[in-house]
């Protein structure tokens, strides 16, 4: 079975992606994994990748496409696969149609997790940091013990890091928001898309994106 995981950040994909990969046995294939495999095998196309990078500049979508298709290619995804983290563009869905149709094989369904906005915010804007040791808690999923005193320091002063504030956290999900619409409408066209609600527990989402597998 090849599948394709969406969902913005915090929607809980990566958790999914593990009872997905520990139940079939399929290999997950992240579009980080991919480049950093390419580039430690030193492939022509992982070098000119890393020459991008190394610029600070974006890689270009030919040679993206040609490190997913290299690893779509490989023995391992005979079985399937979970691709996770592409395609990020309209362009690279429609590339990856072709990838997958120069391989013989084709996708069976894509999963997108949503979560409501505002529940996104709430979950990735949680994160605070003890001024004084450095302890990481979370308001909603790991609290201090005491609220306002440190466990590991009983320090009382603590501060947020600019990435997870509320602000930037919601203009980070616009940006995602903007970017995937496009990407779902293709998929939906195709009769491919499966919208999950991922607001409720693990093991629920679960047995949803089971179903959708099963069929």
């Amino acid at each position: 079975m090849n599948l394709i995981l969406m969902g913005l950040p915090g929607a809980g994909k990566g958790t999914q992606a593990e009872k997905i990969v520990d139940k079939y046995h399929i290999p997950h294939i992240s579009t980080g994994d991919m480049f950093r495999a390419a580039i430690a095998d030193e492939t022509e196309l992982g070098l000119k990748a890393k020459s991008f990078m190394d610029a600070g500049e974006l890689v270009p979508d030919e040679i993206t496409n040609g490190i997913v298709k290299e690893r779509l290619a490989q023995p391992d995804t005979k079985v399937g696969f979970l691709l996770d983290g592409f395609p990020r563009t309209l362009a690279q869905a429609e590339a990856l149609d072709q990838i997958l149709n120069e391989l013989g094989k084709k996708l069976d369904a894509v999963i997108d997790i949503e979560v409501a906005e505002n529940v996104l915010v709430e979950r990735l804007s949680g994160r605070f940091i003890c001024k004084t040791c450095g302890a990481t808690y979370h308001k909603l999923f790991n609290p201090p013990k005491v609220a306002g005193t440190c466990d590991r320091c009983g320090g009382h002063e603590f501060y947020q890091r600019e990435d997870d504030k509320p602000e930037t956290v919601r203009t980070r999900l616009k940006v995602n928001i903007k970017n995937s619409e496009p990407i779902l409408a293709y998929y939906k066209s195709q009769g491919l898309l499966h919208e999950i609600d991922g607001d409720r527990k693990i093991d629920d989402v679960f047995k949803e994106v089971d179903q959708i597998i099963a069929k």
